[in-house]
């Protein structure tokens, strides 16, 4: 019999809370999710589940912001129409999972202008070279088998957002003078070049600005179904290799039976000599709350049939609730309308007082 399925990864959180930097008083609190494609199950053992987690530990003095970052999201090229309904489904998301916009601030970055006015002022105080030693920024133009030197780069073929994309996220944390930003190994180069520009600014016009501290996300990798040596993603070519929040019985079970495994006899938790099989159980230890160790051992004597079995009933168990919510949520447009205005305003309320401290600094009031 499996184990009952922990809420939100708790313990994972706990031990995430004792990295960040403690405040005195309140912290404020920002996460963002870009809009493009329904979240999968790394997006949602990775980030989603820390973020409810957040918002339902929270002090009474803390505020959450969680954010749909939608100018982000045009660094790359995007149908209107479809870029529109992914911005509404993501939000609908968000609220399936368990936020809820009475204990945090949930909105939509681009109904905030106060986010892209600060990105204008910041830029001007970054400088290139910083921007092209991101990581971010070599990766867009690395071949995929052969890393490319970044001299042979092709930087006309990229447009100017994949460069100062990081001036914006900088300015969507210090927009809200943020405390914490929860973050994974792939998103600390991006805080501390937010931390950066803050403390620039802060030496050149005065403090204004507080340094945001890091809130290390303590998650399990979920890898594809299909590559299990890369990460689950949304971009990937095959459908197959990823399974959706909205995915299902019937998608799952196809995705979970046509997962990659190995030839080997019993199974075992050996994520570098067998790949596949630690995967399936990183996915199943998530869905109960233990280490892929502890899931390996009820499996002892087992083959990958059972494995299969049981992370599909479970799989699908995990996902059930936000499934159904996402689906009912979708369907009321004037409730998803309503969460965004009221969340825009909300968050304007924090920002507005400092952007208008940064206009003064800087001599634009």
């Amino acid at each position: 019999m499996l184990p009952r399925r922990l809420p939100s990864c708790a313990s994972a959180l706990r031990k995430a809370y004792s990295t960040a930097p403690a405040t005195a008083n309140k912290r404020v609190i920002l996460s963002g999710i870009q809009p493009t494609g329904t979240p999968h199950l790394g997006n949602y053992f990775g980030a989603l589940t820390n973020w409810v987690h957040m918002q339902n530990t929270a002090g009474p003095e803390d505020v959450m912001l969680y954010a749909v970052v939608g100018w982000h999201a045009l660094t790359l090229p995007q149908n209107p129409d479809a870029l529109r309904a992914a911005r509404n489904d993501m939000l609908a998301v968000l609220l399936a999972i368990g936020l809820d916009p009475k204990k945090s601030i949930i909105f939509h970055q681009d109904h905030n202008q106060d986010h892209t006015e600060l990105s204008w002022i910041l830029s001007c105080m970054t400088s290139m070279g910083h921007l092209l030693r991101m990581t971010t920024w070599k990766s867009r133009f690395a071949d995929s088998k052969n890393m490319q030197a970044h001299a042979s780069i092709d930087e006309g073929a990229m447009n100017a957002g994949l460069l100062t994309y990081p001036v914006l996220m900088a300015a969507d944390i210090l927009t809200y003078n943020a405390t914490h930003v929860p973050v994974g190994d792939d998103q600390t180069q991006h805080l501390e070049l937010a931390r950066d520009i803050a403390e620039r600014f802060n030496k050149t016009y005065g403090h204004v600005f507080t340094l945001p501290g890091i809130i290390k996300t303590s998650s399990q990798r979920i890898l594809s179904l299909r590559d299990p040596t890369a990460k689950m993603s949304k971009s990937a070519p095959n459908a197959a290799s990823r399974i959706l929040l909205t995915d299902t019985y019937d998608q799952i079970k196809a995705k979970i039976r046509a997962a990659v495994t190995d030839s080997l006899p019993g199974i075992t938790y050996d994520p570098v000599g067998r790949p596949g099989a630690a995967n399936l159980l990183t996915i199943l230890g998530a869905c109960t709350g233990e280490s892929p160790e502890v899931a390996a051992q009820r499996y002892e004597g087992k083959n990958f049939g059972a494995l299969k079995s049981d992370l599909l009933e479970t799989l699908n168990e995990t996902l059930k609730v936000p499934r159904a919510e996402f689906e009912k949520i979708k369907a009321d447009q004037a409730y998803l309308e309503g969460v965004a205005k009221d969340g825009a305003r909300r968050a304007r309320e924090y920002s507005s007082p400092m952007l208008q401290t940064v206009r003064k600094a800087v001599g634009l009031a």
